[in-house]
């Protein structure tokens, strides 16, 4: 019963944000909310079936690339999200041992 928020770096084709709703959408939330800074204008429109609320700051029907709305791009290693997650109490760090 409460508000799950999806967020991602950009979409492209839409593909992997649809299948993260759709997982999402399994929970049973409230309300499920798309979050993201960049997307083309179509892939947006398609994905108003999978979220209740998509929040959006840029969309162009010419859309391009996803690194080319950013100054820096670059990939980010497991080992970076892994450091960063373990900053977070126990009982998220629990998750992620069982993840892995």
């Amino acid at each position: 019963g409460r508000t799950a928020i999806v967020i991602d770096d950009g979409i492209a084709t839409g593909a992997t944000i649809r299948a993260a709703l759709k997982a999402a959408r399994l929970r049973e939330p409230k309300k499920l909310v798309l979050a993201v800074p960049v997307a083309p204008t179509d892939s947006l429109e398609h994905m108003r079936d999978e979220a209740d609320e998509i929040v959006c700051l840029e969309s162009h029907a010419d859309f391009g690339a996803i690194g080319s709305y950013y100054l820096d791009f670059d990939q980010v290693t497991d080992e970076e999200v892994v450091a960063a997650l373990a900053k977070y109490p126990a009982r998220y760090r629990s998750r992620l041992e069982k993840a892995s």
